[in-house]
């Protein structure tokens, strides 16, 4: 119990942090979103820092694991791939360490209090799975996120409802099952106050975190 609850709020404040920073911020604000990035992927892959390891070992034994030098450059390399892909579509590659991030926006992705992918996202939603496939050596975590708007539950249920939603489309576009983990944290950790409707806008999001496996 004492883990369990310090893991929620190591989360909570490293999300905080990292709605705040830039993509192009300091080294300060780059290192605090890592840490929030690490927290999100370390929290939904396990309940402890073991049981994450084990998700790795587990996936590493499906699809290869990398060591050394060869961890940042396949990461270069994807986010180059995924920066080549993306362009123009609204999706946010954000880089930090050795860990990679798509930000969407889920004006783009869902229509209001609905959770299926929008036709229109299904070219974008293709591009990224191209890119995972030819990158399999990495663990993903899809992040649900919703405004304060409405009641408390409805919010969980579907900022989970979306994020399963994107599971399922990428699945069906051929990447692996063992690699995609899910979570739908509501309102619960806004990446900037909902104190206007703009704001609110930008904390109705999707996130995929995408982690290299490594030996």
């Amino acid at each position: 119990m004492r883990f369990s609850t310090l893991m929620v709020t190591l989360l909570a404040s490293g999300l905080v942090i990292s709605g705040c920073a830039t993509q192009n911020g300091t080294g300060s604000n780059n290192t605090a979103k890592g840490a929030a990035i690490g927290a999100v992927v370390g929290a939904i892959a396990g309940k402890s820092t073991a049981n994450h390891k084990n998700k790795r070992l587990v996936i590493g034994a499906a699809v290869g694991a990398l060591a050394g030098a060869a961890v940042g450059s396949y990461m270069d390399n994807q986010e180059k791939a995924l920066q080549e892909e993306l362009s123009g579509s609204g999706v946010k590659v954000i880089r930090d360490g050795d860990i990679l991030k798509l930000d969407i926006p889920a004006e783009l992705t869902f229509e209001i209090n609905r959770s299926d992918v929008k036709t229109s996202l299904y070219p974008v939603f293709n591009d990224i799975a191209k890119v995972l496939r030819d990158y399999e050596k990495t663990m993903l975590v899809i992040a649900g996120h919703t405004d304060d708007t409405g009641p408390y539950q409805y919010n969980m249920n579907l900022s989970q409802a979306r994020a399963d939603s994107v599971k399922q489309y990428l699945l069906g576009q051929g990447v692996q099952s063992i690699r995609l983990e899910t979570q739908g944290y509501g309102p619960n950790y806004p990446a900037v106050p909902n104190t206007s409707n703009s704001n609110r806008a930008l904390n109705r999001r999707v996130e995929i975190h995408i982690e290299p496996i490594v030996e």
